[in-house]
């Protein structure tokens, strides 16, 4: 069964920094591109950072570039996302997303939540 488990979300102040984690089993997503998106309260998911396979091409949307960084670790099936100059703005469910099919990530991690305090 393939599992995406996200951690290291939590509580922190505007300005300060988190470093998300993401966790694969169930099989190798060394060959596939993979990704965050993030959801706040009553606003759809939205994309947020973009990793390709071998990690030589990273994709951000507009309002995280230059704060949040991707990389992944293909010898342990893990994804990060370090959020650097949090703003209250990026307070939100993160996901991590893996494997792109005719478009769409397939496998979905279940989130964790990330809040910034002003």
């Amino acid at each position: 069964q393939v599992q995406l488990v996200e951690s290291g979300g939590g509580l922190v102040q505007a300005g300060g920094s988190l470093r998300l984690s993401c966790a694969a089993s169930g099989r190798s997503f060394s060959s596939d591109a993979m990704g965050w998106f993030r959801q706040a309260p009553g606003k759809e998911r939205e994309f947020v950072a973009a990793i390709s396979w071998r990690g030589e091409s990273t994709y951000f949307a507009d309002s995280v570039k230059g704060r949040f960084t991707i990389s992944r670790d293909n010898a342990k099936n893990t994804v990060y996302l370090q959020m650097n100059s949090l703003k209250p703005e990026d307070t939100a469910v993160y996901y991590c997303a893996a494997a792109v099919i005719y478009g769409k990530y397939k496998y979905w991690g279940q989130g964790t939540q990330v809040t910034v305090s002003s």
